[in-house]
């Protein structure tokens, strides 16, 4: 989610501000070399790709802020957001790709940096390649999973980030539902907010809203930077020399990157980006196969989707854009209702609430069809017959399961606190079919569901 200070700087340069005001911003930069002794690694493709991870990194955050923006506790030192930049060859578009923390990797073998024990490839979580290696560890393990090459490493962490923000007075965010997290103290009503540095931050780190987790999460932070974006090219900041350095201190003041990422680099891609703006961006999150793959010793984790995974990375190796070149077809399709919460990200367990073989097969099946991530496992339920289809749900999943409910009309919603993210169908006699549903986020579109930056902004 911080990969914003680290992109956003290239915008700002694109403003034709000339060499000797970028010059001596180097010096603000932390350097660290992620490819030293790398070997076996993918053919480079077009255009050029940019690692971009946030840590959980808070040493320099006052007590107050702490406080205020529920910062406490120790940081994990590890990855709590990995995206993959692709500037493409000609410099006119920029596809971001979010990876999510908990997606389920296989760790390459390596040497522990602290310890200096060798171990054997073994199964883990995508943000646990920081802890284990630092940023060789993680280059290593994100190419072996991609098979993209990473040019460039970025990271960042929770202080540059509010700092940046602050520097650029603040980005406006549009929200179509309330939104509250518990966790993060965010607390916005629908409509309208200026947010302010620590308030972007609960913005972007937040993912108890609702049942989409991570998913919603990083939709969220992909937002924010489209919203950061045109906050930069839009507010005058790039023909402000005195402006421009202090949003650019600000950004660069807690980032690290590899040797070769430079001011000379910086500057030169930032000349052939000129008048990027957020519709020169487009955002897609990696195509995921089950939300819940249990992995022995790890727990639950993120499994991708193999086969649309593999698409995805092949697009960005020839430097294709994500996002469908003209807009989708005008025929007519089945009406979907519009939901509040993507039903890929709701999980569901199907039960047979009558005496009907087979209904509760047929209902997985169904739900599966429309976007649900079901167990694909149903059950007969105990008990008497039902005559009208129950809904369970924990409290804390009320959103997604409204968006279930839409897709069987007439169920019946229960509150069962203390369930868990995966909500309960059964199903009665009064069952008619699933009605198709969509996620509130209509701009995405393509086979990859990319959407571009000027779609996810405030109109």
């Amino acid at each position: 989610m911080r990969m914003a200070t680290a992109l956003s700087v290239t915008v700002l340069a694109a403003g034709g501000i000339g060499h000797a005001v970028v010059t001596g911003l180097n010096t603000g930069i932390s350097r660290v070399d992620p490819f030293k002794d790398m070997k076996n690694r993918p053919q480079a493709g077009h255009g050029m790709n940019v690692l971009v991870v946030g840590t959980d990194g808070r040493d320099r955050i006052t007590p107050e802020e702490k406080e205020k923006y529920r910062l406490g506790g120790a940081p994990c030192h590890c990855t709590d957001t990995v995206m993959l930049v692709h500037i493409s060859e000609d410099r006119e578009r920029a596809s971001v790709v979010s990876l999510p923390r908990d997606s389920y990797a296989e760790m390459p073998e390596h040497t522990d940096l602290i310890s200096g024990e060798k171990h054997q490839a073994h199964p883990v979580k995508l943000n646990a390649a920081y802890a284990e290696g630092g940023p060789g560890l993680t280059v290593r393990t994100v190419e072996s999973m991609t098979g993209v090459k990473i040019d460039h490493y970025l990271e960042v962490d929770f202080t540059s980030f509010m700092r940046t923000v602050d520097a650029v007075d603040g980005v406006q965010i549009c929200t179509a539902r309330p939104m509250k997290d518990p966790y993060t103290g965010l607390d916005l009503t629908a409509g309208t907010h200026e947010l302010d540095g620590g308030q972007a931050l609960q913005y972007v780190r937040s993912r108890h809203i609702d049942g989409a987790a991570d998913i919603g999460r990083m939709q969220r932070q992909q937002r924010f930077l489209a919203a950061l974006v045109e906050r930069i090219s839009g507010s005058g900041v790039l023909f402000n020399p005195v402006r421009f350095r202090e949003v650019a201190t600000a950004m660069l003041g807690s980032v690290r990157a590899d040797e070769d990422f430079g001011t000379d680099q910086l500057f030169a891609l930032a000349r052939a980006m000129r008048g990027f703006t957020p519709a020169s961006s487009e955002f897609v999150s990696v195509p995921i196969g089950d939300m819940s793959f249990p992995v022995k010793g790890i727990g639950s984790t993120v499994k991708w989707d193999a086969a649309k995974a593999q698409k995805l990375f092949q697009a960005l190796r020839e430097d294709r854009p994500l996002t469908p070149a003209k807009p989708a077809s005008s025929d007519k399709a089945p009406e979907a209702e519009v939901v509040d919460v993507a039903p890929r990200t709701v999980r569901v367990q199907v039960y047979n609430g009558t005496r009907t073989d087979g209904l509760g097969r047929k209902v997985d099946d169904a739900l599966r069809g429309t976007g649900f991530d079901t167990t694909r496992t149903p059950m007969t339920a105990p008990g008497k017959d039902r005559t009208r289809t129950l809904v369970e749900y924990d409290p804390r999943w009320d959103r997604s399961a409204k968006t279930l409910a839409a897709a069987l009309p007439g169920a019946e919603l229960k509150a069962v606190p203390g369930r868990g993210g995966t909500l309960r169908v059964t199903v009665g006699a009064d069952y008619r079919g699933v009605r198709a549903v969509r996620a509130e986020e209509a701009g995405r579109a393509g086979p990859f569901e990319a959407v571009t930056g000027d779609r996810v902004v405030c109109p």
